[in-house]
């Protein structure tokens, strides 16, 4: 289970290569600049250009003198990852494939809704978990993002949806893209470092300024990282659960035999920040007959008592040879009725982008990890 973070770390920059400044912070960039012999100062405007206003050609900075306009598009360039495939749904959701340009692709996923636009982010090219619900689980895991393309995801989804400030548009709170969930692709606790930096870029203030309280990071149960996401971070957290007995959690989510239920439930007893309004999320999928008895949600209800938390009940969203089913309506709104009794909101949630597979463990990328073998 544990990684190798040089097997699967983001590939290093072509020394010969333009510097892209996406995924560098505040920073990274006072240290570039002044090895061009540029002050301090120079880093905040390039910070806010970058990521507060969108720009990406250097002549549109109109703080920065042209001389220097010249000498940084030399250096650098601020470059999105390529899309290869967009796909947009009958109901508004929007999916990107992805080129990380290295022959690597992920999918990041934009749903609107009637009071937020929801990104669905990737932080790994496949997944090393296994989760046997999950379409993502089948593909092997073939490396981390790096902090450029996690934070490119984001930029991408604001050009598409045209949400970067202009004389017209001054705030930056009145947008489509409101909320960042880190649910797409991999196991973000898994590429820490990267997924930590990057969402600390995200919520700066002078840039994509989306609040921690918007932004939520999903965990099968990296049990050893949740109390460092919760004192670095401050953002949601969210459990993808599944399951109230160890022997089944052990089945569909194979990471409960090395972090099991008790002790996932206690990391998340000590979540920093918790409280009744800061609720950690347990996901759970609806599976038929498999987890999704009233016995089922009894216990459910036994042993999250006194974890200020939601339940998002989850239908099963099918794939090409998945071994299960999807619980009835009826069978997911008694199992939500009990829940809901013992005093938890437990919303249902309403499959999105099903007819372009872009649902909840429906994200797949046709990448693969080259066997030793064949780099050898």
């Amino acid at each position: 289970m544990p990684m190798n973070p040089e097997i699967f770390a983001p590939p290093a920059a072509d020394a010969d290569a333009p510097i892209n400044l996406i995924g560098m912070d505040r920073d990274d960039m006072a240290v570039v600049l002044a090895e061009m012999g540029e002050p301090r100062f120079r880093a905040e405007q390039l910070f806010k250009w970058v990521y507060g206003r969108g720009v990406s050609d250097f002549a549109q900075m109109t703080n920065i003198a042209r001389p220097l306009q010249a000498r940084l598009a030399e250096k650098f360039v601020i470059a999105r990852p390529g899309i290869a495939r967009d796909l947009a749904s009958a109901d508004g959701t929007h999916k990107w494939l992805l080129n990380l340009g290295d022959g690597n692709e992920v999918e990041c996923v934009h749903i609107p809704e009637s009071d937020r636009g929801t990104l669905c982010v990737s932080s790994q090219v496949g997944c090393t978990l296994n989760c046997r619900f999950c379409h993502t689980g089948t593909q092997r895991l073939v490396r981390n993002l790096g902090p450029t393309e996690i934070v490119g995801q984001i930029m991408l989804a604001r050009d598409h949806l045209g949400e970067w400030p202009t004389a017209e548009r001054r705030t930056i709170y009145e947008r489509e893209l409101s909320n960042i969930v880190m649910m797409g692709m991999g196991e973000p606790l898994y590429n820490f470092e990267n997924v930590a930096k990057a969402l600390k870029i995200v919520m700066d203030d002078a840039g994509i300024a989306i609040s921690r309280r918007r932004i939520t990071l999903s965990t099968a149960g990296v049990v050893p990282l949740i109390e460092r996401c919760g004192k670095e971070l401050g953002v949601n957290l969210a459990v993808s659960l599944h399951a109230v007995r160890d022997e089944l959690r052990d089945e569909i989510v194979p990471i409960n035999r090395k972090y099991p239920i008790a002790e996932l439930l206690e990391a998340c007893r000590n979540y920093p920040g918790l409280k009744n309004s800061r609720r950690i999320t347990f996901e759970y999928v609806m599976l038929r007959d498999v987890n999704d008895t009233d016995a089922d949600a009894r216990e459910l209800v036994r042993i999250i008592a006194g974890i200020p938390a939601k339940v998002n009940l989850i239908p099963f969203n099918p794939w090409p040879g998945a071994p299960y089913d999807r619980s009835s309506d009826e069978r997911i709104e008694a199992f939500a009725e009990i829940v809901r009794n013992a005093g938890y909101p437990s919303p249902v949630r309403t499959p999105r982008g099903e007819d372009i597979m872009a649902a909840c463990g429906q994200l797949k990328s046709d990448s693969e990890r080259p066997r030793r073998a064949a780099a050898e």
